[in-house]
């Protein structure tokens, strides 16, 4: 058991890295709107068969378009772009009219948006299918199926590349957050939307950018997932969305760099529990630890307590 610590390491980081990006789109939406966008899940989702159709059409085109760089290329792209628009889409129809609403509203339109995504694509599935099934990823087609020993730990080609490919993502999204104008625009309207606006900045332009690149974080998880798992179905978005808001909780909501920790510790905790325990409690253990967190750190590990106002 403990000799396969650290390959459940790899695994951990792995699945924690992809919880994060999850988690990333939690914590941008709840720091410039100060709520929780719970059809996320199902960007996540969208994306990853948005992935999967993208790889289906340029498999069957062949040539260069069928070259594995280019497939994972056009896969994350593609799923990027297309979550990023729906993010967008959702943001415009389902929350902009309710934005001075009490907070309850765009929680319940966030719970009806996840239930029309998921039957939306179940039925596109039944259309085009004629049923709702599983659907298998050939990753083969992407990345060799394989793997590195490195001190005596096997590690995966499709795990590194998840894991770089997330690291990469993450560390783009800090520059742009840190060095930009539209990154210090985002962090103004979180700080008050009000006087961001009186300062002359675009406040529905900045929520909608926003929304586009949490959304496109969210899309490229999915994209991930299908190479990873190698299997995707309509109902992936609910599990993955309610652990990357644990991570996102876990963390820091509204914290950035908090959710980027909050999924690392998740996927490495679940590793770790399904090895010294069982599979069957990596979730007990995971919910329990965030629990414990909010217990004795309301604000999560990288949070910071809100004042009091008077």
């Amino acid at each position: 058991m403990l000799a396969s610590l650290p390959q459940q390491l790899v695994y951990g980081l792995a699945l924690g890295s992809v919880y994060a990006l999850i988690a990333l789109g939690y914590s941008m939406v709840y720091g410039v709107l100060e709520f929780i966008n719970f059809s996320h899940g199902e960007v996540f989702m969208v994306g990853a068969f948005t992935a999967f159709i993208t790889l289906s059409g340029l498999s069957a085109i062949g040539g260069p378009a069928s070259a594995g760089p280019v497939l994972l290329l056009a896969m994350l792209c593609c799923a990027m772009l297309g979550s990023g628009v729906l993010g967008v889409a959702v943001e415009r129809f389902a929350y902009r009219p309710l934005r001075r609403s009490s907070r309850l509203a765009p929680l319940i339109s966030a719970i009806g948006i996840s239930l029309i995504l998921q039957n939306l694509v179940m039925t596109l599935q039944v259309l085009f299918q004629k049923e709702a099934r599983p659907q298998s990823v050939p990753a083969g087609r992407v990345i060799t199926i394989g793997s590195w020993e490195f001190l005596g730990v096997r590690v995966g080609h499709t795990a590194v590349l998840v894991f770089l490919v997330s690291v990469i993502l993450m560390s783009a999204l800090t520059v742009l957050v840190s060095r930009t104008t539209l990154g210090r625009s985002m962090r103004a309207v979180a700080q008050d939307a009000e006087v961001a606006g009186l300062m002359g900045i675009d406040v529905s332009k900045v929520i909608t950018r926003t929304f586009f690149i949490g959304s496109a974080l969210a899309g490229a998880a999915g994209c991930l997932v299908a190479l990873y798992y190698t299997q995707i179905d309509y109902l992936m978005g609910f599990s993955a969305g309610i652990k990357a808001f644990t991570a996102a909780v876990l963390g820091g909501i509204g914290n950035i760099k908090g959710a980027m920790a909050g999924g690392l510790v998740l996927g490495v905790t679940e590793a770790m529990a399904a090895t010294l325990w069982s599979a069957a409690y990596k979730d007990l253990v995971a919910f329990v630890m965030l629990v414990a967190v909010l217990a004795l750190r309301p604000a999560g590990l990288f949070g910071r307590k809100a004042l009091e106002r008077v």
